[in-house]
């Protein structure tokens, strides 16, 4: 059988590095992250980070134009055409 101390490792928030609150994703000690598009919900932020050890080694800012491919605004509404009724 296998050590159940691997499936028990320690788990911690991953902090927005621009306003430090709690983003949506918990880490365990052993999880690398490179390149990773961080979202914060507190101030709205995208940001590519590399991750390991719970430690941000780098971290580069990254507007709407950049990560998001559509060129549609995150929040604009979608135009939805109805039928007029007779």
């Amino acid at each position: 059988m296998t050590n159940t101390q691997d499936n028990f490792q320690e788990l911690q928030w991953l902090l927005c590095p621009k306003c430090g609150k709690k983003t949506r994703l918990k880490l365990r000690e052993d999880t690398e992250l490179k390149n990773f598009p961080l979202y914060c919900p507190k101030c709205k932020e995208m940001t590519l980070v590399d991750v390991k050890n719970f430690d941000i080694l780098k971290q580069t800012d990254l507007n709407e134009s950049q990560y998001f491919s559509n060129g549609r605004k995150k929040n604009s509404p979608k135009k939805i055409e109805t039928a007029e009724k007779n």
